[in-house]
C-alpha cells in the first residue's frame, strides 16, 4: 500500500506519546474499545506507537513490514485514516478494499482474533457506506459484514466497536428497507441496535460510541429522537481524547453539532 501521499493528523501528536512502558501502562484504558492484546513484538508496539500518535502512515508502513503479526494495527490505521484524513474517493474505496483482503487473511491465519473479524466487517461496512447501503446490500455485503461482527463478539463478548458497529448495521438496515423487511431478511430490529450501542458505550464509554449511537438514533427514528442524538453527539464532544483517533472522532462531533 502506498502511503506517501497519505495527509498528515494535524492535531498536537506530542500529547498523544506513549514511550516506553507508557504504552503499555496505557494500553487497557487506549483499547478498551477494540480489546487488542498486548503484542510482544517491539516492532508491533512502535507501530501502535505511530497510530495513536496520528501518524498513520508511518504505522501503516511499520505494520506492514511485520506481515501478519500487525494485520490489526494495519487495518485500523488505514480505516481511521480513511474515514477522517483522506477526501479522495477513490483512494478511501482502495484502502477499504485493501482492508478487507488482509482482514480476510488474517480470518484465515488468525481465526481465534477477534479483530480479524471486525476489521472486516469494519473496512467492508465502510466501503458499503462508500457505494450506497443500498447496494451494498443487494450486493450480499450487509450478510457479510453481520456474520463478521457476530463472530468478533462470540470471540470477545466486550469488544466495544464490535458492539457499535452491529448497532449500525441494524440501525442502517431499518433505515433503507424499513422494519418489516429489515427483520424478515437481514435480522434487523431497533432493539437490538439500542441494545448494541448501549453495551457498547456501558463498556468503553468512547466518543466513537456516542457519535454512533446518536447516528443511529436518527436513523431509526428520525426527527422524533433528534434531541436524544444530539445529546449523544454533545456527549462525545465534551470528551478529552486519549490518543490521535479519538481527538478526531471528538472534533468530527464538534463540527457536527447544530
Amino acid at each position: 500500500m502506498d502511503t506517501s501521499n497519505w495527509a498528515g493528523f494535524d492535531g498536537d501528536s506530542a500529547a498523544f506519546e506513549y514511550p516506553g512502558q507508557a504504552l503499555r501502562r496505557a494500553w487497557k484504558k487506549l483499547h478498551a474499545g477494540d480489546r487488542e492484546g498486548w503484542p510482544e513484538n517491539e516492532a508491533v508496539q512502535e507501530a501502535w506507537r505511530l497510530f495513536h500518535q496520528g501518524r498513520f502512515a508511518d504505522a501503516v508502513d511499520k505494520a506492514m513490514a511485520q506481515g501478519d503479526a500487525a494485520h490489526v494495527v494495519a487495518n485500523k490505521a488505514s480505516g481511521i485514516y480513511a474515514d477522517y484524513l483522506e477526501e479522495d474517493d477513490e483512494v478511501k474505496q482502495a484502502i477499504y478494499t485493501a482492508g478487507i483482503a488482509r482482514a480476510e487473511a488474517a480470518m484465515r491465519s488468525d481465526p481465534d482474533n477477534p479483530n480479524s473479524y471486525y476489521f472486516h466487517a469494519y473496512h467492508l461496512g465502510r466501503y458499503s457506506q462508500s457505494i450506497s447501503i443500498a447496494r451494498a446490500l443487494s450486493q450480499g455485503h450487509g450478510g457479510r459484514i453481520k456474520k463478521s461482527l457476530d463472530r468478533a463478539i462470540e470471540l470477545e463478548p466486550r469488544h466495544a466497536e464490535a458492539h457499535t458497529a452491529l448497532g449500525l448495521y441494524h440501525a442502517e438496515v431499518i433505515a433503507k428497507v424499513g422494519k418489516l423487511v429489515g427483520s424478515m431478511t437481514y435480522g434487523a430490529s431497533a432493539d437490538k441496535a439500542l441494545e448494541h450501542f448501549d453495551e457498547a458505550i456501558r463498556i468503553s464509554d468512547a466518543p466513537i460510541a456516542w457519535i454512533e449511537y446518536g447516528n443511529g438514533l436518527y436513523l431509526l427514528f428520525g426527527d422524533k429522537r433528534v434531541s436524544e442524538s444530539n445529546k449523544a453527539y454533545e456527549k462525545a464532544a465534551g470528551m478529552t481524547p486519549l490518543d490521535a483517533m479519538q481527538a478526531l472522532d471528538i472534533e468530527y462531533a464538534r463540527n457536527s453539532l447544530p
